[in-house]
């Protein structure tokens, strides 16, 4: 099993309005991919960061293996998701994969 966690700050200069609508996006696009990816074994978005955290968004998700992992990347849903929810409204990005 492989894990890939992310972690996402949102741009600057959104309302909370539409950081609310974005955060509701990312999390209806990401885990709309459960059970449509081969490998692809879980995934949850976690949108309601304590005032404590540094980041806006959390993806958690796990794969089957490393080779899921790169194909999901890949994957046109997953493309889709990423380059129409996700990436246009995110100033950073920071990942980590590991074997579970």
């Amino acid at each position: 099993m492989v894990k890939h966690i992310i972690l996402w700050q949102l741009k600057d200069g959104l309302s909370e309005n539409e950081k609310e609508n974005i955060k509701a996006g990312i999390k209806s696009g990401l885990e709309g991919l459960k059970g449509r990816i081969d490998g692809l074994v879980d995934i949850k978005v976690e949108t309601n960061p304590l005032p404590s955290s540094n980041a806006d968004v959390m993806l958690n998700s796990s794969f089957e293996s490393a080779q899921a992992l790169k194909a999901y990347s890949v994957h046109p849903e997953h493309v889709k998701v990423a380059d129409g929810k996700v990436r246009p409204f995110t100033k950073t990005r920071v990942c980590m994969d590991y074997e579970a």
